[in-house]
């Protein structure tokens, strides 16, 4: 059987990205390495790698950090307006908006640009989406 297990971001800047997830989210890295950062949540694993990292293992151009324009990384929040209320200092994308799809959602730029969408479900068939409810 196949799990996922992680999403990993590829920065220039280790400690200044680690330090803008562990702001908006709340949780503490693990540092197994400078180079190296994980934020584990009960769904899955954020890793931050340098992308010094990646050259030396997969070769200079595999990866090219802070060049993300397709993908959104989301979280579930008990609140989203609290969170709004939150982090107001950052760079948001997208005020608090209630999506077709029964999610009210904030998106943000994270410090590489990557798009972050911080949601909470407000409708029952959202809820049950994400395995909340009965």
């Amino acid at each position: 059987m196949t799990s996922f297990a992680s999403v990993r971001i590829v920065t220039d800047d280790v400690d200044r990205l680690t330090a803008f997830y562990e702001h908006v989210t709340g949780l503490t890295a693990s540092r197994p390495v400078p180079v190296f950062a994980e934020l584990r949540t009960t769904a899955g694993t954020l890793a931050i790698s340098s992308s010094r990292l990646t050259d030396q293992l997969y070769g200079a151009e595999v990866v090219r950090a802070a060049d993300n324009h397709t993908v959104f990384l989301e979280f579930l929040v008990p609140d989203v307006d609290a969170e709004f209320d939150r982090l107001r200092d950052l760079e948001f994308v997208q005020e608090p908006t209630t999506m077709p799809w029964g999610n009210r959602s904030i998106v943000l730029r994270d410090p590489d640009g990557n798009l972050v969408n911080l949601f909470t479900p407000v409708t029952t068939e959202a809820a049950l989406r994400v395995g909340l409810g009965d």
